[in-house]
C-alpha cells in the first residue's frame, strides 16, 4: 500500500507539471510581445525610477529582444507588399535580414503616392509620372484616367485637364490643346468635340464656338466655316447651308441680298452678274437676243459691197487675159523671116492679117 501511494503521488506531480508548462508558454510569449511594445515606445523616453512592470518581466524582455539573442530572427516575418521594414524600431532591428520584422503588423505602410509591389523590402518607391495612389499601403500605382494627368513623381492624385485642353490617353503627363474647329467647355475632357453646324473655333484651345459670319456656312461634319459657292448667298449668322441666287436676280457677293436684274439683261438662276446682248448689233427679245435693225442694214450693205468687189475682180481678170493674148499675136506677126517666097508672097513683103 505504501508503494502504491508513492506511485500515485509521482503521477500527480507529473500531470501538474504538464499543465503548468502549457499555461505558462502563452503567458511567456505575451510577456515578450508586451515588453517589445514597451521597449519600442520608450525608445525615445526615459523610464522613471519606479518601473511600471516588475523587474523580472523587464529582464526577460531584454533577453528575448536582444539582437544577439539566437531566438530573435526565428520570430521574424517578411513585410507584405505595400509595406516596408523600419530598422529604427526594435521590432524590425531585432531581425538579422533586411525587410523583416517580428510580425507583419510591425511593418510600416507605404505613404500616399508611394508603393511597393514586393515583399520584404526596406523602402517604398514613388509613383512615376502619369500614375498615382491615393491611399496608404499600396502595392501598385494606378494610371491617371483619360482627361487627367500627373507630371510629378510620388503623386497621390491626378490633375484634371483645363477647359480647352484634353488627353485621350491614360497615364498622361500633360494635356493637349483642342485643335481649331473643336472645343471643350468643361474640365477633364478626354476628347474635344467638333463645333456644331453653323459654328467654328478660329483658335486652338477653344472653350466655345462662334457662329459663322454672313456669306459663310458649315455642315455638321466640317471643322471650319466655308465661303458660299459662286451663285449662292447667305445673309444670316451661323447657318449650315447657303441659298441659290433666284432667277431674275444676281448675287455679286455671297453676303448680300440678291439684286434685281435690269430689264434689258438676262439673269438666270445662280447668276453672279447680269448678262447683256451685244450692244448696237443685238437686242433682248424675251429670253434670247436678236439682231438689231442697224445690224441687219449693215449686213445688207456689207453683202452688196462684197458682191460688187467680186464683180470688179472678175472683170479685171478678164481684161488682163485679153492683154496677154494681144501681146502674143503681135510677137508672132513681127517675127523676122528669111528672104524668099512663102505661099507665093515675097518674104520681104509686109505681113497681111488673114484672120487667124
Amino acid at each position: 500500500m505504501e508503494c502504491w501511494g508513492v506511485l500515485t503521488a509521482i503521477a500527480a506531480a507529473c500531470l501538474l507539471g504538464v499543465v503548468v508548462s502549457q499555461t505558462t508558454a502563452p503567458m511567456f510569449a505575451l510577456s515578450v510581445m508586451n515588453t517589445t511594445f514597451i521597449e519600442n515606445v520608450t525608445e525615445t523616453t526615459t523610464f522613471s525610477e519606479t518601473p511600471t512592470f516588475n523587474e523580472k518581466e523587464t529582464a526577460t524582455s531584454h533577453m528575448i529582444l536582444s539582437t544577439t539573442s539566437p531566438g530573435c530572427s526565428a520570430l521574424c516575418e517578411a513585410c507584405v507588399p505595400g509595406s516596408y521594414s523600419d530598422n529604427d524600431t526594435i521590432l524590425c532591428s531585432c531581425c538579422h535580414e533586411p525587410g523583416l520584422c517580428l510580425f507583419t503588423g510591425a511593418c510600416l505602410p507605404c505613404s500616399r503616392g508611394f508603393f511597393q509591389s514586393l515583399a520584404g523590402q526596406q523602402r517604398c518607391l514613388p509613383c512615376s509620372q502619369g500614375f498615382y495612389t491615393n491611399f496608404t499601403g499600396s502595392p501598385v500605382c494606378q494610371s491617371c484616367p483619360a482627361g487627367s494627368y500627373s507630371n510629378n513623381t510620388g503623386s497621390d492624385s491626378c490633375q484634371s485637364c483645363s477647359p480647352g485642353f484634353y488627353t485621350s490617353q491614360q497615364n498622361a503627363t500633360l494635356c493637349s490643346p483642342c485643335q481649331r474647329g473643336t472645343f471643350c467647355n468643361a474640365s477633364r475632357c478626354a476628347l474635344c468635340q467638333i463645333c456644331p453646324a453653323g459654328t467654328e473655333s478660329l483658335q486652338a484651345a477653344a472653350k466655345e464656338c462662334t457662329p459663322c459670319r454672313p456669306g459663310l456656312h458649315k455642315a455638321p461634319r466640317q471643322s471650319m466655316c466655308q465661303i458660299c459657292s459662286s451663285g449662292f448667298f447667305q445673309i444670316h449668322w451661323g447657318q449650315e447651308t447657303c441659298n441659290l441666287c433666284p432667277e431674275n436676280h444676281y448675287c455679286p457677293s455671297p453676303d448680300v441680298n440678291p439684286i434685281l436684274c435690269p430689264g434689258v439683261a438676262f439673269c438666270p438662276e445662280g447668276s453672279t452678274a447680269p448678262g447683256y446682248c451685244m450692244e448696237t448689233f443685238f437686242r433682248k427679245a424675251g429670253e434670247d437676243c436678236e439682231l438689231a435693225p442697224i445690224a441687219i442694214a449693215l449686213l445688207v450693205i456689207g453683202g452688196g459691197v462684197a458682191l460688187l468687189f467680186v464683180i470688179l475682180l472678175v472683170l479685171r481678170r478678164m481684161r488682163d487675159t485679153d492683154g496677154e493674148l494681144s501681146l502674143a499675136r503681135q510677137f508672132l506677126l513681127t517675127k523676122e523671116r528669111p528672104q524668099g517666097e512663102y505661099y507665093g508672097i515675097p518674104g520681104d513683103a509686109a505681113p497681111v492679117y488673114a484672120g487667124w
